[in-house]
């Protein structure tokens, strides 16, 4: 099935969205120009999710992608939520008192967050109470244990993800009397999401990671040409400090069926997620959630069936591993995605491709053919793509479209192939998942002029 490069971009770009930051808001000249996103599904419904919302109470902005698995319940919540729960984290005493006497006296509330978002990123209503009355439980212990010192961006990320996933287990052992809420909060905690998240203050980026999603800076070296910095680990079998660390927290009795092909019990593939409560929760505790839960529950074999080799839970945690990075004038851009994207490129390829694109400028390597027999035709059809490059403007608006075009419709040769794009595009639902992955990708941008005069 041959798509039409029209037809292309249009599927390319349905759910780009680009933010640009306001050159003075009054509070502090910010050191992000804007950031770009997009997705591109695989599964359906996506499973991915990304947000993005300024911080109205401190200072800072905060930018992130989520990875679901066995749905997307778990990522569309943590979505939604987390950003609260690090931004009630960062506030001042004051504030907190604040806004809880304003919940008291029924007075409207100082609004914390200002959202980024695309129509396309939804917020479940129906469990908005629900979330709002977690969250004010958090900020009302956070003013209680009040140790009159400010709170620091690390601890305050750490604390967010771990008092956030707490919730998320605390919901569905609670339940609702709301069937429809009941399923839902069952849901969200059964499934489980990965998250990698930036707070960008000032030269201060901070990235939390649980999972395998990534965090990489693009740099642009003396010489113009791009590098990249790693600013994550992925929290999988690959990474071996990961798979020591969950060695150490299980009996020598279990080693051989902690880590099996590359899985955790030899299901799980990232060794850090939020819900997934089939990996926390005690055999018990899961047997009597699920009889007593909704029939759709108990339908469900996922919730019924218990890992092989559960003998001393946790087994999964949803710390997160927070990275600090002084940013620099040279550092020009940051890339925050879904393993989707990850698993189809390196990063040294996506630092060069948005840093071209960024600044509009290929830098002329040599053509590479490695290894491959090239024709003379093959080859004059490289160069002459390649003039047709340089002479035409990108057609991409976003960066992070840009980004996901080289993805999925790379050739050998590192270029653009329409019709292995075009074939990739058209594929079935069944079929583009056994292909890829879902593709989520936040390209922030950052003013160095900022940050030099830091």
């Amino acid at each position: 099935f041959y798509l039409t490069p029209p037809q292309v971009n249009s599927i390319l770009k349905a759910n780009e969205y680009s933010f640009k930051v306001p050159e003075f808001d009054g509070k502090n000249v910010s050191s992000v120009l804007g950031f770009d996103s997009n997705q591109l599904p695989a599964n359906a419904p996506i499973e991915d999710r990304r947000s993005a919302a300024t911080c109205l109470q401190t200072r800072g902005m905060l930018l992130g992608v989520f990875d679901g698995h066995a749905g997307c319940a778990c990522a569309q919540a943590v979505s939604e939520r987390l950003f609260y729960y690090i931004a009630v984290s960062l506030l001042p005493h004051e504030t907190l008192l604040e806004i809880e006497n304003a919940v008291e006296s029924g007075r409207a509330l100082l609004p914390i967050l200002q959202w980024h978002k695309h129509p396309n990123d939804y917020f479940s209503k129906e469990a908005s109470k629900l979330y709002f009355n977690s969250l004010r439980t958090y900020w009302q212990e956070l003013i209680d244990l009040n140790s009159g010192e400010t709170t620091d961006v690390r601890e305050a990320l750490i604390n967010a993800f771990k008092r956030l996933d707490n919730d998320i287990s605390l919901e569905a052992q609670v339940g609702d009397p709301n069937s429809f809420l009941n399923y839902l909060v069952l849901r969200v905690a059964f499934s489980g999401a990965t998250a990698c998240v930036a707070h960008v203050d000032g030269i201060d980026l901070h990235i939390a990671n649980t999972g395998d999603s990534r965090a990489m800076l693009g740099v642009q070296e003396e010489d113009g040409s791009w590098s990249a910095v790693n600013l994550s680990y992925d929290h999988n079998a690959q990474n071996e400090r990961e798979v020591e660390r969950v060695k150490m927290e299980h009996p020598k009795s279990e080693e051989k069926s902690l880590v099996k092909q590359d899985r955790l019990l030899g299901l799980l593939m990232p060794f850090r997620a939020f819900g997934d409560v089939k990996f926390k929760w005690s055999i018990e505790l899961q047997k009597r959630v699920v009889e007593s839960g909704p029939d759709q529950l108990n339908d469900n074999e996922y919730a019924k069936f218990i890992p092989p080799n559960y003998l001393t839970p946790p087994y999964l945690t949803a710390e997160p591993e927070v990275i600090h990075h002084k940013l620099r004038p040279q550092d020009k851009f940051l890339v925050l995605a879904t393993d989707g994207l990850w698993e189809t490129m390196h990063r040294q390829d996506v630092a060069r491709i948005v840093g071209e694109y960024l600044t509009g400028v290929h830098h002329q390597q040599p053509i590479a053919v490695g290894g491959y027999k090239v024709t003379l035709g093959q080859m004059h059809g490289l160069l002459t793509e390649r003039r047709a490059k340089i002479s035409s403007v990108f057609e991409d608006q976003n960066a992070a479209t840009h980004l996901i075009r080289h993805a999925v419709g790379n050739n050998e040769f590192g270029t653009v192939d329409h019709e292995r794009l075009s074939k990739m595009l058209s594929l079935p639902e069944e079929l583009a998942r056994m292909y890829r992955d879902d593709i989520t990708i936040i390209v922030v941008q950052f003013n160095s002029r900022v940050i030099g005069a830091y």
